[in-house]
């Protein structure tokens, strides 16, 4: 029998891998050589910032530990924390449900009406009345029906996004070490960050400190001579005038680098971004290349590479670094073009008329759309880019080409997997921001612990704090399990297309894909694989 055939990037030990190098096209060579120099030129700016500026020198934790191990948890029982998420979802709607009721039927027979209230600041007020409850009863009971038709429709739909999952889980329990990934990203982005502030802050204050005296009392002594024009040294006491006062006006702006430095931050700035979204573009495509050579293997899991995602990122450096610097490229300028609409809209809102302000609402929302969908198209086309391994522009073709052609599949089965992860999501930042609120509140002690609530003017700020940070951890860990779902799905719809279950062309998908979708092989193919 015939061999099957896989992915150029991924066949056993990567015999023809070399030959994609020079598969990238024109664009991605010279994007590539324009990143490399704007990433010196991004240095020499710092470098010069440094040189001429002056010399400056333990619940995130909890969101950390809790998300890795609702992903442990994910990775063994995947169908029953979905179906409990769903039906948690559920179980609090009827919750409120049942709590508007209770609220509605106490305020039924009170004689006051929301007609008697009126318009009021106070919002206590219209909790008071029946109206109130009666509308939040038949909202939430009108949403409650939805998801419960959603569910009764769309079961075969979750069912899948479930399998995919599962799949997910099996494939991250090969590659533990992918879960870490985001930890090298996320320092780099604080790099990236850290760079970025620090440089603007050292231009900001390049150049020479000019200091003038001025005279706080010029009745004073002989301080009428004093005009406030003068330069002055701070370290210079001023005897004759006992309020003259050396003050600090402005950092000198004479010089090359200081005539220019608006410039140099506006590179500091576009620098930033496509760094940012280089970083984040490196990522994915690492990513994707560790979990699709899990899904192309023949034997799962003897056939997995040893170090998946260090070849995965090695290939990523070594070859895709033009192509992904043209797709960060391509998004840095769209949130370039929104900053500046932002830039028009905050100096010009008071003297726009209602035409203008639509206008330029109509334009803010248009390019916040093109951001999503490029975003949207840049990670489908890494993952193109990791496993064919060919430029952005034919990757990122191909993969739209490929979503069109399975709309619908793309729309249900993808955003029903996003939306329960999300659900994940919510449920450890929610943990995390309850326990956050009790012990900033005094509510719980810790052992141990000198802190007391009298200690804070402000308990709500920390928990704030506390709630945003978990959330970005918990993002972190489960973007892992995102662009693994993704990467799959992108895989398993190639696999559909270009196979069709001969012994020539076997599907790679799990045996439980096959069952929900009624395929199997129609006979042995090559080295079995294991579910």
């Amino acid at each position: 029998a015939t061999k099957p055939q896989l992915p150029l990037s991924l066949c056993a030990n990567y015999p023809l891998y070399v030959s994609s190098a020079f598969r990238g096209g024109c664009t991605d060579i010279i994007c590539c050589v324009l990143f490399i120099v704007v990433i010196l030129g991004y240095m020499a700016v710092g470098i010069l910032a440094w040189l001429y500026g002056p010399l400056w020198g333990p619940a995130l934790v909890i969101a950390m530990v809790v998300s890795f191990l609702f992903l442990l948890l994910l990775r063994f029982i995947a169908p029953v924390m979905v179906w409990v998420l769903i039906f948690g979802v559920l179980a609090v709607g009827a919750y409120g449900i049942y709590h508007c009721w209770w609220e509605y039927d106490n305020y039924r027979k009170s004689a006051v009406s929301i007609t008697d209230i009126g318009f009021t600041t106070d919002f206590k007020v219209y909790l008071q009345v029946k109206e109130t409850w009666l509308a939040f009863l038949i909202i939430l009971s009108v949403v409650e029906g939805i998801l419960l038709l959603t569910l009764i429709f769309l079961r075969t739909r979750i069912l899948i996004a479930i399998a995919l999952i599962q799949e997910s889980s099996k494939a991250v329990s090969h590659m533990m070490s992918t879960l870490f990934y985001p930890l090298i990203t996320f320092v780099l982005l604080v790099v990236c960050v850290a760079y970025w502030g620090i440089t603007a802050l050292y231009l900001a204050t390049s150049g020479i400190p000019v200091y003038k005296v001025v005279a706080l009392n010029s009745t004073q002594d002989n301080c009428g001579q004093i005009g406030g024009n003068e330069t002055c040294d701070p370290q210079v006491n001023y005897s004759w005038c006992r309020s003259a006062r050396c003050i600090f006006i402005k950092y000198n702006n004479e010089g090359l680098l200081q005539r220019n430095l608006f410039n140099l931050q506006i590179y500091n700035v576009v620098a930033f971004l496509w760094c940012v979204n280089f970083v984040i573009a490196m990522g994915q495509c690492s990513l994707a290349g560790a979990f699709a050579s899990y899904y192309w293997s023949l034997n799962k899991p003897s056939d997995i590479p040893t170090f998946p995602l260090s070849q995965a990122f090695i290939r990523t450096i070594r070859y895709h670094v033009g192509s992904l610097a043209f797709g960060a490229l391509i998004l840095t300028l769209i949130q370039i073009i929104r900053i500046i609409l932002e830039y028009l809209d905050h100096k010009t809102r008071a003297a726009q008329n209602p035409c203008s302000r639509f206008l330029m609402c109509c334009l803010k929302c248009c390019f916040w759309c093109l951001e999503k969908f490029i975003k949207f198209l840049n990670r489908n086309a890494y993952i193109m880019i990791a496993v064919y391994g060919k430029n952005f522009c034919v990757s990122a073709k191909n993969a739209f080409m490929l979503l069109m052609r399975n709309i619908v599949r793309v729309v249900v089965l993808d955003k029903v997997t996003d939306l329960l992860l999300f659900f994940g999501k919510m449920l450890v930042v929610g943990g995390v921001g309850v326990l956050a609120f009790f012990f900033f509140s005094g509510r719980i002690r810790l052992p141990g612990s000198n802190f007391r609530t009298e200690m804070l003017n402000y308990y709500w700020m920390p928990i704030i704090v506390v709630v945003v940070g978990a959330y970005l951890i918990a993002h972190g860990f489960f973007s892992v399990y995102s662009m693994c779902v993704d990467t799959l799905f992108l895989c398993f719809l190639e696999d559909l297309e270009r196979h069709d279950g001969t012994m020539q062309k076997p599907y790679y998908m799990s045996k439980n894909l096959m069952k929900i979708l009624n395929k199997k092989n129609r006979g042995p193919k090559n080295g079995k694989g294991k579910d």
